[in-house]
This record gives C-alpha cells, structure tokens and sequence, in this order.
C-alpha cells in the first residue's frame, strides 16, 4: 500500500492544489518500509490526482482539498483523509493505528492567503 501526504518541511502541507511535494510511505504488513519524497515538477490541481495514481497511490493524506480533486481522486480509487495539519510521520502512524479518520468532504484551510493570478479554490466555502 502506499499512501501519499501533501509535504512541506515535514507537514502536511494545507492546499492540496498547489503543493509541491508528497512524501510517500510504502506499507507492508501494517508498517512503513520506506519513504521518499517526490516532486510535483510544476503539477497542479486536476493534474495532481492522475500524478498520485502513476505512483500507485492507494492513500491521501492532506489538509484543504476542493470538490473537483475530491472527485477526481474518489474516480480513481484514491481514498482521502482531508482536513488534517501537524506533522506527517504523525499523521501516517495515527492512520495505521487506525486513529485518523477518513474524511472525503471538501475542506478550505487557506483562506487569508493570497490567491494568485485569479485562483479560486472551485468549490463553495464561502468567498475569496
């Protein structure tokens, strides 16, 4: 099983759309035999859940994350852990203990930040 987390400076990194790295876990038996972190190269958004199924991904673990990748990851099997923060070692063994609910619902933890180029999140949760 592998299971991907939105990476930043060892969080989990909160826009799901504009993260640069995933650290992925590779799990056998219920325990982490590797790690590794990948880059993005500049994917972003609706491109980001066809890049986790290239590497296998059976897992996201993620902070804020809009209706249309929630949607495109549910197409492909992905499962979604969404809303979380703090770490991500942490937040991977609380999911092999079974402490991390699953949560497929759209989540917004960015608010504040300054949306680029004419960003918007693409699902409703309040306005920007």
């Amino acid at each position: 099983m592998i299971i991907a987390v939105t990476y930043e400076q060892g969080n989990i990194f909160q826009h799901f759309g504009h993260t640069e790295q995933f650290k992925l876990y590779d799990v056998q038996n219920g325990e982490i035999v590797s790690t590794r972190i990948v880059g993005t190269n500049g994917s972003g958004h609706g491109a980001l859940a066809g890049f986790l199924k290239a590497l296998n991904t059976d897992i996201l673990i993620c902070g804020g994350i809009g209706g249309g990748a929630q949607t495109a990851l549910a197409e492909i099997g992905i499962s979604l852990y969404a809303g979380n923060s703090g770490s991500a070692d942490e937040a991977v063994t609380k999911l092999l203990s079974g402490e991390l609910e699953e949560n497929n619902t759209a989540t917004c933890d960015h608010h504040g930040h300054d949306h680029q180029d004419g960003h918007t999140c693409g699902h409703s949760c309040g306005s920007h």
